[in-house]
């Protein structure tokens, strides 16, 4: 009998062959099957969109940068492994003899091994490709990024701003990567020790047992060593980077010992990785790897003891004088990478007085006051404008036009449909994607116009839209695309859709764009279905045919998204109606990086970035889909690389119809960005700067949280149609006033500009440090103290209703700062608000009426009496003029001031357990309450 039984090595039978073909197709078949199909759909709608190179070459960088990583990390390994194994060739076992049934089974174990490195490297090496996708455009930017020389340079390694933004990314890239093959190729040497190792050992083979077997790892260790001092090189403009507690970048230690220190350690690796090196041609020695370490290891801890004694004797105790350059330099390039270089200083006197807010050189300010707050008017609008219960308006928007030959500011909403809102017995696969596939229309109303039941005066309205202004109207109301439109509809179907209801019947329409991806033959269909997931349905709907369209990804957000990932969006699009008639949304889009050199970082919707340009504009047209970006900052390197990637993505900003051009605003997303920094750096000299004696913070403002409940946080931008102190036009601003750090009164305002020239550009205007200006919470304060005032809003909490205050406006006007506030009433058993107060301040002067025009004429006295007269368009509907005179609002003012009086007698006598003389007093105020319901009818 034979000692052992060798492995077999006869091939497989064709029988076994071709189960082991047909089980690999079926496997490809499954799982990539669906993934092919997905492809084929997202070329079909790439192409409808007209953007089909745009997805080609996405997918070629994409595909190149996983074949590339998978191949080079696949042959590093598994070439590792044949050298190592060459290396070790006469020390491995030939093999293993193990026993089954009493019969010896010889396991092959050169055979094996290399069969699980193989496997083991080709995995890796997928999932490296597989991971490195994700980084195809660092990796793209790199490549096709201009190689400019002249700009901006980094004042410690005198770099190019590309540099940073382009080439390092790439560089730290590489470093992870091919620091972790020298760990696992290490990791590889060290498996080869051991099984050699262990060879010669029972082999006794005790002659080269502390020789060869280190010549493998010596090797591996050689090039681990490499890999980490490119990570040290590198690591030293990563500290233009960090963040430190009174500024970012480089600090005085850095400069004059870590930099230096760093390319020490980083030689001492080099030469480590010599001595290692060495150590593999000459008689190979363990203890010469641990040698081959210590310098290194030796540099770095002497680095880091001479590091801790500079800062602590030497900077600490001296610090403004010694970090004072490293300041300078942190706060120029900050201000640069937020653009903060583009925002000019000015003096604003914030005076107190009547006169000094020149009510009668501000009327275009005072007209379009924003009186209505978007979060009432929605509720509002969702109960007299949504018609039907799946109708819904997801946002308000803020706009100006042209109305009446005058520009006002308006909010607009879009009527969007909500298919999770139909009715339960409606909701089939038909319904939801044949026939209710669209919104309808929008609302607009001015900012301050209201109905006598304190309503919004809506300019267009209703279902078909309504315009009660001449030259304004909407040719096409439908709405396919928007904020709520998440779910996939199919057009031009023999299904006439739902367009919106009209009495007892339903106003039907069919889609008459281009928008889409044309659903064709049978074939095309079926894939069509496979992916979108209605394999069920839609090859068997007699009412789909080869022209039906499918419109998928109607989501504005989820559209421009997938079809430039690169880009960050301001999560809130605004709709805008053009000339045309047609409703169009512009979403802002902003370039992003968080390697600007020597820049401080901030957190944007979770990440920290320190560099950030409103670059692109997108354009979605609400009916047929049709996007477009157009860039409007083409000083910005990062967009003109992709430009460069993609030159049929993005157009130039002149080629922008009028129509849309005259709606472009300030970006709110990046104006609330740059006022967080500018709170910190408008201070621009080093010894300020370092004190933080001047820190400004963005005022706070008292809003309504969940529940109905009051919460106090950083005010929004508010879009504002005025004349900006200094200037003779009107413009379209967006303003955030700032506070002194931990306190509450104002000390100064920015404004982002978004008409003509001026767009793009911020000014801030201080106030006098001298002057104690009042900020929006201590306006607050002053209502709730006004004694006639928070008499008024009891009574009215106290009727089976509850106030809501609007948020709190802080506008310049003239010389002098003006505060608005609406105070809405709202029936607990109703959503709906109804304007009833609204208050105006100056400084030292407040005042309140049931309208605007009396509580301007309560303000200003005669000087606002030609205000009064535009405050809205003579075709909305009034007050009776009756109301805002100014002999009943004073005689509504002693009824409230009464009632107040009755009532705080009340709260006292029952407390004071009088309860005869409190009931007294209770009729008392029954009594005052039924006066003024009567004068205020």
């Amino acid at each position: 009998m034979p000692e052992s039984i060798d492995w077999p090595r006869a091939h497989p039978p064709r029988r076994r062959r071709r189960f082991l073909l047909i089980l690999a197709v079926l496997f490809g078949v499954v799982f990539g099957g669906r993934a092919a199909l997905s492809y084929y759909v997202d070329v079909l709608w790439f192409e409808s969109l007209g953007y089909a190179d745009v997805f080609w070459k996405t997918q070629s960088l994409q595909w190149g940068v996983f074949t590339a990583f998978a191949t080079a990390t696949f042959l590093i390994l598994y070439g590792s492994f044949l050298a190592l194994k060459r290396a070790h060739l006469a020390d491995l076992p030939i093999g293993q003899t193990i026993f089954i049934g009493g019969q010896p089974l010889k396991l092959p174990v050169e055979p094996l091994l290399r069969l699980i490195v193989l496997g083991g490297s080709l995995a890796i090496g997928l999932a490296t490709g597989a991971g490195m996708i994700g980084e195809w455009p660092t990796l793209s930017l790199f490549w096709y990024a201009p190689r400019a020389t002249g700009g901006v340079v980094d004042p410690i390694f005198g770099k190019a701003l590309t540099f940073f933004l382009f080439t390092l990314p790439v560089w730290q890239l590489l470093t992870g990567w091919l620091l972790t093959l020298t760990v696992i190729i290490c990791v590889l040497a060290v498996f080869f020790l051991f099984i050699t190792g262990g060879t010669r050992a029972l082999g006794k083979r005790r002659d080269s047992y502390l020789t060869s077997p280190w010549r493998g790892l010596s090797v591996a260790f050689a090039f681990l060593l490499l890999a980490l001092a490119m990570l040290v090189y590198f690591g030293r403009y990563e500290r233009l980077f960090e963040d430190h507690t009174i500024f970012g970048g480089v600090t005085y230690t850095d400069a004059h010992v870590m930099l230096t220190g760093l390319l020490v350690v980083c030689a001492a690796l080099v030469v480590g990785a010599v001595i290692a090196a060495v150590n593999a041609v000459s008689a190979p020695r363990g203890r010469w790897l641990a040698a081959a370490i210590l310098p290194a290891a030796a540099c770095y801890v002497v680095l880091q003891v001479v590091g801790w004694y500079v800062s602590s004797f030497i900077v600490k105790p001296n610090e403004l004088v010694r970090e004072q350059p490293y300041i300078a330099h942190n706060i120029d390039l900050t201000r640069q990478a937020y653009g903060l270089n583009r925002v000019s200083s000015r003096e604003f006197p914030a005076e107190t007085t009547v006169e000094a807010a020149d009510a009668a050189n501000n009327q275009a300010t005072l007209q379009n006051i924003r009186l209505w707050d978007w979060r009432a008017l929605q509720d509002t609008l969702r109960q007299i404008q949504e018609i039907r219960t799946y109708y819904d308006f997801p946002d308000i928007d803020i706009d100006r036009y042209e109305i009446e030959g005058a520009t006002r500011e308006v909010m607009l909403a879009a009527r969007e449909l909500n298919v999770e809102k139909l009715p339960v017995s409606s909701r089939n696969w038909i319904n939801e994607k044949l026939i209710y596939t669209h919104g309808y229309g929008i609302t607009m109303n001015p900012v301050n116009g209201f109905t006598p039941e304190g309503l919004p005066t809506l300019i267009l309205s209703n279902m078909p839209i309504q315009s009660t202004v001449r030259g304004l109207t909407v040719t096409r109301p439908e709405v396919y695309f928007g904020e709520l439109t998440n779910t996939d509809v199919y057009v031009k179907t023999r299904q006439q859709e739902f367009n919106y209801p009209q009495g007892q019947t339903n106003s039907l329409t069919s889609y008459d764009g281009n928008g889409g991806i044309v659903l064709g033959g049978f074939l095309r269909r079926i894939i069509i279905a496979f992916d979108r997931g209605d394999l069920a349905k839609l090859p068997f709907s007699d009412d789909v045919n080869k022209n039906s369209r499918l419109l998928m990804r109607r989501n504005i957000l989820e559209r421009a998204s997938r079809l430039a990932p690169f880009l960050t969006y301001d999560p809130d699009p605004y709709i805008v109606l053009g000339d045309d008639g047609r409703l169009s949304w512009i979403m802002d889009a902003f370039t992003v990086s968080d390697s600007y050199p020597y820049s401080s970082h901030y957190r944007l919707d979770g990440n920290l970035i320190n560099y950030m340009r409103n670059s692109v504009k997108v354009v979605i047209d609400a009916y047929d889909g049709t996007t477009t970006f157009y860039v409007f900052d083409t000083e910005d390197p990062i967009i003109a690389a992709y430009r460069r990637i993609f030159p049929s993505l993005f157009k130039d900003a002149a080629t922008m119809p009028p129509g849309l051009r005259k709606h472009v605003r300030y970006p709110e997303l990046l104006l609330k960005l740059q006022a967080e920094v500018y709170g910190l750096y408008h201070m621009i000299d080093p010894e300020a700067f370092y004190n933080r004696d001047d820190l400004w913070t963005v005022a706070s403002e008292v809003s309504m949280g969940e529940g109905g409940q009051q919460v106090t946080q950083p005010m929004q931008p508010n879009f504002v149609l005025m004349k900006l102190p200094g200037e003779t036009g009107v413009e379209f601003v967006g303003i955030l006033p700032f506070t002194p750090a931990n306190r509450n009164n104002l000390i100064g305002w920015i404004a982002g500009r978004s008409d003509g020239a001026q767009y793009g550009t911020s000014v801030v205007y201080n106030f006098p440090k001298t002057k104690l200006v009042d900020g929006p919470l201590q306006i607050e304060a002053r209502i709730d103290q006004n004694a006639q005032l928070s008499g008024q809003l009891t009574l009215w909490n106290q009727q089976g209703s509850h106030v809501r205050r609007g948020a709190l406006l802080v506008i310049p006007c003239g010389r002098a700062l003006l505060y608005a506030e609406p105070i809405y009433l709202q029936a607990e058993r109703s959503p709906m608000p109804e304007l009833r107060l609204v208050v105006l301040a100056l400084q030292d002067r407040l005042a309140y009426g049931p309208t605007f025009e009396s509580a301007m004429q309560a303000l200003f006295g005669g000087a606002v009496s030609s205000v009064s007269a535009a405050a809205v368009p003579t075709e909305q509907v009034r007050r009776p003029a009756s109301v805002a005179s100014p002999e009943l609002a004073a005689d509504l003012n002693a009824l409230i001031a009464e009632a107040a009086k009755d009532l705080a007698d009340y709260q006292r006598l029952t407390a004071e357990g009088k309860l005869g003389e409190a009931g007294q007093k209770l009729e008392e105020l029954k009594r005052a309450i039924e006066k003024l319901n009567a004068r205020q009818r």
